[in-house]
């Protein structure tokens, strides 16, 4: 009369052991892989920012990215999750916008360039003459869209650990005018450095809402940020978003100087030195900008 339960308890344990066995092989497998990557692969990811210009829109189309790791030749990194083409528009990437646009587990060893190749679809929208007016105009891109853009890292990918490239992309040096003949040329100026090795400086931008009569400072939006290094060589700008935070990327370690400009708002200078350590965000608080005097 007992037998029924001997064989509940019999599956029972038939099932634990099946459960334990999986959960094994799943720790060995993860094991496996772990050391199979600590071995001879490193993760690489490529992040894009801006350096901003002063136009309304930079519409730039990646239709491939490739890596050439010890001289074994290039290879593309697999497309994110929205595929090839990547199209994106720079000026959006500001205040701490970033996009990722590659993240995948590569051979160890020498990293010494990276290719952006770019399609011949790339455009600019600039202000009309006219007040609201704006005009839409073709980006030539003649060399980068042959053989893609190099980009030299000469960075040793050590096996097992993780790597983050800032790519800083300058817009204003980048869209060369052709002379008088109202075309445009993209000749990519691209600043590259590895996150660990760089730091970042953030802030919040606050002033007198001139719209209003209440004198209660508010979040500006459109402040230019600039990055002065110790003998007033600028190395980076940015704008404040719509909350009046900032964030520059990818600045290497030592001392800067920033200056924050508004139209309509006294110019703001630091005062002294600002540190940048490597892999740490240097805050600068919130900075009111105060109204000129009338």
């Amino acid at each position: 009369m007992f037998t029924p339960l001997i064989k509940i308890n019999v599956m029972k344990k038939n099932v634990l052991m099946m459960v334990m066995a999986a959960i094994i092989s799943l720790g060995l497998q993860s094991c496996t892989e772990n050391k199979e990557l600590e071995g001879n692969t490193a993760r690489v990811q490529l992040k894009l920012i801006d350096f901003p210009g002063e136009y309304m829109e930079v519409n730039i189309e990646i239709i491939d990215i490739q890596y050439n790791v010890s001289d074994e030749g290039w290879t593309s990194f697999a497309p994110m999750d929205g595929g090839y083409p990547i199209n994106v528009d720079l000026t959006e990437l500001i205040a701490g916008n970033s996009l990722l646009l590659a993240d995948e587990i590569v051979p160890s060893g020498l990293l010494k360039q990276i290719r952006l190749v770019l399609s011949d679809n790339n455009s600019l929208l600039i202000e009309g003459e006219n007040e609201g007016e704006s005009i839409s105009t073709h980006l030539d891109t003649p060399s980068a869209q042959q053989s893609g853009l190099k980009l030299n890292l000469d960075t040793e990918l050590e096996p097992g650990f993780s790597y983050s490239f800032i790519l800083d992309w300058d817009v204003q040096k980048s869209v060369v005018k052709a002379g008088n003949s109202g075309k445009y040329n993209l000749k990519p100026v691209i600043r590259v450095n590895a996150e660990v090795n760089s730091g970042s400086i953030s802030g919040t931008v606050v002033a007198d809402d001139l719209d209003d009569d209440l004198e209660e400072a508010v979040p500006l939006k459109g402040a230019k940020i600039s990055v002065f290094t110790t003998d007033d060589s600028e190395v980076a700008t940015t704008f404040t978003d719509e909350t009046g935070n900032f964030i520059i990327q990818g600045l290497d370690e030592g001392d800067y100087k920033i200056r924050i400009e508004h139209i309509n708002y006294i110019e703001f200078q630091s005062e002294g030195l600002i540190k940048v350590l490597p892999g740490e965000i240097t805050s600068l608080g919130t900075i009111e900008l105060q109204v000129p005097v009338s």
